[in-house]
């Protein structure tokens, strides 16, 4: 399977070089990270905002070594949601964050990642928006977990994301859509092994239909992230058969990836979360994307061969 092996090449600093380098790099990267910087994201805000697409945004950037460099995250986020403000959008733009960028992996780094993040959610709450926790590998889930609850006391709105391939996840999403989260639901691209996690895409899949299925049934507002028309379809049936309204729900994928699908979702009806991700530390993200759809590659590899 080439997706660990990518997954390993995104850790690795000679293989950050090599792909940084190639001359075709930036013209395949702008596929799925449309800028670098927050002047080059707002008309990006205001041209899918206009097609009736919402959005989530992520400056992208995890490898913090030291908290000067997790609270220069903070800042950055800070700087989004001030350009935000006059645009008007409240939950339409909303936000993700990785708490590795708010200083997790640190010496004290719950509590450093808690002190950086809540000022992120109370700017966003203060414009009429929210902030959702993206998940990130298997050890740092009960860590996310607790700061999403205790964020949750003040900030109720404030989402979190559970990935399908792990084993713990149908018990973390009982008791998230138990309590009225909003929980985003995505298969997973960590690389993880085989004692926390499915390894087999049917088996994926099918524990993201039983997961589906609990978000749908319960309390909470489920956020289905997902590119694959059969899951998509799915989890329109689910949304049917609980009774759920259009706006009771959403659908979520990435940006860059099956555009069109975007704009039929709108046409029908749904809320569509376009998550869109900026910065220059973009290396890990753009790997990552690679790694979790052949077809990704595959368009990467073409354009290395046509273009370099």
């Amino acid at each position: 399977m080439l997706g660990p092996v990518i997954l390993a090449a995104s850790r690795s600093d000679r293989m950050r070089r090599l792909v940084s380098a190639a001359p075709v790099t930036k013209q395949v990267v702008d596929r799925f990270i449309p800028g670098e910087g927050v002047d080059d994201i707002v008309p990006v805000i205001r041209e899918l905002t206009g097609q009736g697409l919402e959005l989530t945004m992520d400056v992208v950037g995890e490898d913090i070594t030291n908290p000067a460099q997790a609270a220069a995250a903070r800042d950055a986020y800070l700087e989004l949601i001030d350009r935000l403000k006059p645009l008007e959008l409240g939950t339409r733009a909303e936000m993700s964050v990785k708490l590795s960028m708010f200083g997790q992996a640190l010496d004290g780094g719950h509590e450093l990642a808690l002190a950086n993040v809540r000022p992120v959610v109370e700017a966003a709450a203060e414009i009429g928006t929210t902030v959702t926790l993206d998940a990130e590998d298997h050890t740092t889930l009960d860590s996310m977990f607790a700061i999403h609850e205790e964020l949750r006391k003040d900030f109720p709105q404030t989402g979190c994301v559970i990935q399908a391939y792990l084993f713990r996840t149908e018990a973390d999403a009982r008791r998230l859509a138990a309590n009225g989260s909003r929980v985003r639901l995505v298969k997973g691209a960590y690389k993880e092994p085989a004692s926390v996690a499915y390894l087999d895409k049917h088996e994926i899949d099918r524990a993201y239909v039983r997961i589906l299925r609990t978000l749908m049934e319960g309390e909470g507002y489920p956020m289905i992230g997902s590119h694959d028309p059969r899951l998509i379809a799915i989890g329109q049936e689910l949304a049917h058969r609980a009774g759920r309204k259009l706006d009771e729900y959403e659908f979520q994928m990435l940006y860059g990836i099956r555009t069109e699908e975007h704009l039929r979702l709108v046409a029908e009806g749904h809320r569509m979360r376009v998550y869109t991700a900026y910065g220059t530390d973009w290396y890990g993200y753009f790997m990552r994307r690679l790694a979790e759809k052949p077809a990704n590659l595959r368009f990467f590899a073409r354009s290395m061969l046509t273009k370099g």
